[in-house]
């Protein structure tokens, strides 16, 4: 029986540091780190994200902004709020949420936000710097996987680890981040995606396997050896008449069965998912003590 990765206390663990931080750095500079979260349109799912990311800022003692735009805002707006908030020194962290509509070219958004307040880390400098090792804001949910792993003192060097899933928010960068020469990475990494005729015949190999790829249940038991260690990206809703929703929240990876071969396994809701917001908390403290110069 596999034990369960559980992110919603290693969350809560990081976020109790980062309060009793915050609360120390008050009292010495006088000022809380700052996170914008700007969101164009109503998409519904974008607006529960936005408002949790809020409320996990007022939670730790950060300063919390919400820009609201509405759906028809043009690029060159937003480019425009970008920019106000570049020169904004309340501001430590710039979170423009995802997906943008379609008049809207994401990368020249995502270009647009300040290296200094990447704390999304998507900023080609970020993700450059990822690659070739150097400090700098990781994506969050990568970011997340890292400290799940180092939390339950789950060994990565030498170690196969499949990641299932090319994103550039979570499949590229935790491949990279594994990868390095460095404690809690050192592993042998293999990405697999749509072009794999037989994805079963590499996550057969891992010993950590990585979904992120956003299909309900595709990873079975019959795809994973005993022993593997699950990271499950995955957040699906599918139907379910026995919920008052109408729907329940799943994984990539079909959890009940494959539990019973994985020594190590993040369920969905509950695994990785909270380690995001604690991480993106994380960079902005951290952007907010290098605008300081704070060790």
């Amino acid at each position: 029986m596999s034990q369960i990765i559980d992110g919603k206390l290693v969350a809560s663990h990081i976020r109790k540091e980062l309060k009793n931080e915050a609360e120390s750095l008050l009292k010495l500079t006088g000022k809380k780190p700052g996170l914008v979260a700007i969101l164009v349109g109503d998409n519904s799912a974008s607006k529960i994200y936005v408002n949790s990311k809020s409320k996990a800022c007022n939670e730790v003692g950060f300063h919390s902004v919400i820009k609201i735009m509405e759906n028809d805002t043009t690029e060159e707006d937003l480019l425009k709020v970008i920019k106000e908030f570049n020169a904004d020194d309340d501001i430590d962290g710039i979170l423009v949420q995802l997906p943008l509509p379609e008049q809207i070219d994401e990368d020249k958004i995502i270009e647009a936000i300040s290296p200094e307040k990447d704390v999304d880390g998507f900023h080609p400098i970020s993700f450059g710097n990822l690659v070739i090792g150097k400090e700098t804001f990781y994506p969050c949910t990568p970011f997340g996987i890292m400290e799940l792993l180092k939390y339950y003192k789950i060994d990565t060097k030498g170690k196969h680890v499949v990641v299932v899933g090319r994103s550039n928010i979570v499949g590229k960068p935790i491949a990279n981040m594994l990868v390095q020469k460095k404690d809690g990475a050192n592993a042998i990494v293999t990405i697999c995606h749509t072009a794999a005729p037989d994805i079963a015949f590499y996550t057969k190999q891992a010993d950590i396997l990585i979904a992120a790829v956003g299909k309900a249940n595709l990873i079975t038991k019959d795809m994973v050896k005993d022993g593997v260690v699950v990271i499950d990206v995955g957040i699906n809703r599918i139907e379910d008449s026995n919920s008052a929703k109408g729907y329940k929240v799943v994984g990539d990876v079909d959890f009940e069965n494959v539990k019973e071969k994985a020594s190590f396994i993040t369920p969905v809701p509950g695994g990785v998912g909270p380690m995001t917001i604690a991480m993106l908390l994380t960079n902005t403290l951290k952007s907010f003590k290098q605008k300081m110069n704070i060790k």
